[in-house]
């Protein structure tokens, strides 16, 4: 799924390094806040969110922090998205998160309007060298 994400146009357009593709299972089995949740289509993946567990010092609160959002182009349209939002979302409050938040491309206005709907809010935009940037979305929980 990764793969699939990382040459996606919404992704970086090329496919993952070769150190990449060897260490990245490891890497995130490893990486003591990761959750990853997977969209299934009849046993075959069709999506991915992988997030990371973070601390609000503000609120005390852990949050869930979206650093990968990806569903296979044939399936987009289809809900699967928000179903994995929907997942993301019952996670964060069953372990008593504050927050969830994500970066956004601020060339990806389908996601950027997937997330608004959800309840999400733009936070912060940042403008990158090349002209584009990414918005800083957050949806508050408590």
């Amino acid at each position: 799924m990764m793969e699939a994400y990382s040459c996606d146009p919404m992704g970086d357009g090329h496919g993952l390094s070769d150190y990449a593709k060897e260490n990245l299972i490891s890497g995130l089995s490893e990486h003591p806040t990761t959750i990853v949740f997977l969209a299934l289509d009849n046993k075959t993946p069709c999506g991915i969110a992988t997030c990371f567990r973070g601390f609000s010092t503000f609120a005390a609160k852990p949050l869930i922090n979206i650093s990968d959002f990806f569903v296979e182009p044939r399936l987009r349209g289809k809900g699967i998205g928000n179903q994995l939002l929907f997942a993301i979302e019952n996670e964060a409050r069953r372990i008593g998160c504050c927050k969830l938040s994500l970066e956004v491309q601020e060339n990806n206005p389908v996601a950027r309007g997937i997330y608004t709907r959800f309840g999400f809010q733009q936070a912060v935009y940042a403008a990158d060298s090349d002209g584009g940037g990414s918005q800083y979305m957050v949806k508050q929980l408590t």
